[in-house]
Formats: structure tokens, C-alpha cells, sequence
């Protein structure tokens, strides 16, 4: 290939030798324009077009026909700060609909052994879903099964039975477990695949490969099965369609996910209550002197009060239990909580964390009862320390991290607090181009 051509240039080096550095192998980076990369990589036609033309195309299904179910006061917030998928378009959506991508962009060879799982909704937009392969691919997500965005059974990403393959295939053995399963969006559908699941089999491979299962929403109830009935721990991330196949991805999300997949002592500080409720003190505690150790546990609550009483709740001595929700009145969050709380979801767990509680309704009855009331009760009702404010949930700017997972709790300089993990799978950080998540 001559050196003056525009079409490719990849640039190497097989061996770094200097007085402390020998023999190490160093990442090939190619560099090339984003429809040469699509070609690169194999991807579809339709890929090419949304990731080298204009994105109105990608954003026509959500802005015209999803849209407008979401305009109640409900699911009003001023500030912006969850993201559902099916949001109306932001002024900084609009405004990209017709400016075009960047010309040029660099990407890395793919090569993370990556697999998605469509647990839930459909991604009812092609255009969003392969411009989500195209990051990924860009960032060095070698996706090998990316045919599963096109399914669909009434509402769902295909019948429950295609949807359980997607994980039963790696229990028995009939696929290779990849590095990384990542969800492909949330919604509703994953509890109706949980009896169909071989999860202990599944969680002993994915130990022995060190698989990292990634998503979070409706994705809850498989990380909850997982780590209930398969000793395996899962990150809580952003996924394919509901992030990184947005106009404009969440560049923070984008870090952070990355951050937690590929860094083994993650830490996060939180120094505010505000995003579980501005009314909260940031913790809530006789005693936030002594450390707190145990396992994390957790996620959306909506679906894990709905496994209360199952199997498929995780029973964890000792524990620390994550929860956050979205466009939920607070009658309704204390509810699931109590269905928690009377299934014995609390017992022996020493800590409660909370993270984004987006998007909430005012009470109709008395706008006085708030979630600041309801966490109140709960930590009335429980007796157990909450620490409010993590920023995770339907948010943006959000801070991946892995469920099932040791996770100490400490105090902060800041008068706040730091969650620090340990023990669970990562990936080499060297194998993976950041800026591909939100590129283009």
C-alpha cells in the first residue's frame, strides 16, 4: 500500500525495545474514514449510510412516533436528567439532525470477543442499532452476533425462546463465552426468561472465562438471576440502543463504562443526595465512622421488588443493596420497597445505597410526601444506613459498576462517601478506543 494513499493507512509497531521496555507487543491502530471502516469490518450496507451521511433517518422512529407517550407530567423533569429511549428529541439532538458526520475518525482493530443479548424490548430502529454496532466495532468490540437487533415478536427483541438463547446457548455449551455480553436495551420481557436459564452452569462459565455481563433497567432481573443462582457478578452500564446508539452518545457514560470494565479498583465519590432527592441528607446513618465491606448487590427497583419472594433474588449474608427507578410517584417507590422489606429482602444486609430517582411525579393527594419522606421511612422501617446520591439509574453522566461485587463504603474528605470495588472480571484497557463509543 503506498504511503500517499487516503483510502487506508494502518500504522504499527511489532516490538517496543528500549532500556526498561522489550518485547512488548503494541495495538495495531488503523486509522481510515468511517464508511471505509464499516467496509473494514464487515458491517451492512445500512450501517454505511447512517454512520456516513446525515442521522435523520436514526432519529425519525423515536422522535415522531414513540415521543409523544411520554409527555405527561410524570415523566416531566427539568432537568433533563433521565434518558429513555424514548424521550422526545433534546435542542442538542435537533440541532445534529443535519450536520454531518465527521469525515474521519480513528478506530481500532476489533478484537474484545463481544455477544449481545436482546433480554427485553425491541430496538425498534435499525438506523440506532447499527450505528450502536458501529461504535462498538470503532471502540474495539469485535460484536459477533449482531443480528439479534433485527428481531422481534410483538414487543419484544424476539420469542422468548430467541431470547433465551442468546444466554442458554453459552449454559450448554453450543457458543464460545465471549469477554463481554452486553444488553441491548431495557423495557420489559427478562423475567419471562429466568425458569428457562441453566444459571448456575452459565455463571460457572462465565467465571472460568471471565465474562462480563453489562446492561442495566430491565436487564436488572437477569443480573439479579445471575448472581442469585450463579455466584456471578455483572456490571451495571449503559447498553447498545438505549446509549451508544443515540445521535449523540453520552460522552461521560461513555468514560465511565469504560473505566469500569477495564479498571480492577474501581472508585466512586459521591458528594451530593440530589439525584435521589434534593430533601435527603447525603447519608443517613447513627454511625458513618467504621467502613462498611460486603457484596453490592441491586439495580432497577421496579424489577427486583417484582422478585421478591422468587428464587431468583439474591440472598446475600452481610450485603449491600443498590436501588434506583424512574417516573415513579413516591406511593409507588415505597410500596416496592415494602414489598422488599416484607419478602425479607432487607434482612442481614448492612447498607443501602440509592442512585438516580428520575423523572418522579408529585403526590396527588399531598405534594409534602415526597421520596425524601419514603426514604425516610425506609431507613425507619430497616434500621439500616442509606447513603443517597449515586449517580446511577435513567440519567445521564452516569457511573458504570459491577453488582455482585465487593464494594467497601467510607466516608469522603468531602463529607460525603466513597464506594470502592474490588473482585470481579475486567478488560485490558489497551484493547479498547474510548472515543469510538460517541464518535461519528
Amino acid at each position: 500500500m503506498s504511503n500517499k494513499s487516503s483510502a487506508l493507512k494502518i500504522t504499527f509497531t511489532d516490538k517496543v525495545e528500549s532500556a526498561n521496555v522489550k518485547n512488548v507487543d503494541v495495538k495495531k491502530v488503523i486509522r481510515l474514514n468511517r464508511r471505509q471502516f464499516l467496509r473494514h469490518i464487515g458491517l451492512g450496507a445500512s450501517a454505511g449510510l447512517v454512520a456516513t451521511q446525515s442521522i435523520s433517518q436514526t432519529l425519525a422512529g423515536v422522535g415522531n412516533s414513540q415521543a409523544h407517550s411520554f409527555q405527561s407530567n410524570d415523566f416531566k423533569d427539568s432537568t433533563s436528567l433521565f434518558t429513555k429511549d424514548e424521550l422526545p428529541l433534546t435542542e442538542l439532538d435537533a440541532r445534529s439532525i443535519s450536520e454531518p458526520l465527521a469525515a474521519q475518525t480513528n478506530c481500532m482493530v476489533p478484537s474484545i470477543e463481544t455477544r449481545l443479548f436482546a433480554s427485553s424490548n425491541v430496538g425498534g430502529n435499525n438506523a440506532r442499532n447499527q450505528l450502536g454496532l458501529a461504535r462498538l466495532a470503532c471502540a474495539g468490540f469485535k460484536v459477533s452476533n449482531p443480528e439479534v437487533v433485527s428481531r422481534q415478536y410483538l414487543r419484544f427483541a424476539g420469542t422468548d425462546g430467541q431470547r433465551v438463547s442468546d444466554l442458554q446457548n453459552i449454559a450448554t455449551g453450543a457458543i464460545a463465552a465471549p469477554k463481554l455480553l452486553l444488553g441491548v436495551r431495557g423495557g420489559y420481557g427478562a423475567v419471562r426468561l429466568l425458569p428457562k436459564i441453566d444459571w448456575q452452569t452459565l455463571g460457572r462459565i462465565m467465571q472460568e472465562r471471565g465474562t462480563i455481563l453489562a446492561g442495566f433497567s430491565d436487564v436488572t432481573a437477569i443480573q439479579c438471576a445471575l448472581l442469585a443462582k450463579g455466584g456471578m457478578s455483572s456490571l451495571a452500564a449503559p447498553m447498545l440502543y438505549s446509549e451508544f446508539g443515540k445521535t449523540i452518545p453520552d460522552e461521560v457514560s461513555s468514560r465511565q463504562f469504560v473505566e469500569a470494565l477495564s479498571n480492577p479498583k474501581l472508585t466512586i465519590d459521591v458528594n451530593s443526595a440530589d439525584l435521589t432527592s434534593k430533601q435527603l441528607p447525603l447519608i443517613l446513618a447513627s454511625n458513618t465512622s467504621n467502613p462498611i465491606t460486603g457484596t453490592i448487590w441491586g439495580g432497577n427497583l421496579s424489577v427486583v421488588s417484582a422478585l421478591a419472594g422468587s428464587d431468583y433474588l439474591p440472598r446475600i449474608d452481610g450485603g449491600i443493596v443498590f436501588l434506583e427507578d424512574v417516573g415513579e410517584q413516591p406511593y409507588r417507590i415505597e410500596r416496592m420497597l415494602y414489598d422488599l422489606y416484607l419478602a425479607g429482602g432487607f434482612k442481614h444486609q448492612q447498607a443501602i445505597v440509592l442512585g438516580a430517582f428520575s423523572g418522579i411525579g408529585a403526590d396527588s393527594y399531598d405534594a409534602r410526601y415526597d421520596v425524601a419522606t419514603v426514604i425516610q421511612q425506609l431507613h425507619k422501617l430497616t434500621g439500616l444506613p442509606v447513603y443517597s446520591g449515586m449517580r446511577f439509574g435513567h440519567i445521564e453522566h452516569k457511573h458504570s459498576f459491577p453488582l455482585g461485587a465487593r464494594c467497601q463504603i467510607v466516608p469522603n474528605t468531602n463529607g460525603g462517601y466513597q464506594l470502592s470495588f474490588a473482585d470481579y472480571p475486567t478488560i485490558n484497557r489497551r484493547d479498547i478506543n474510548v472515543q469510538g463509543l460517541w464518535q461519528g
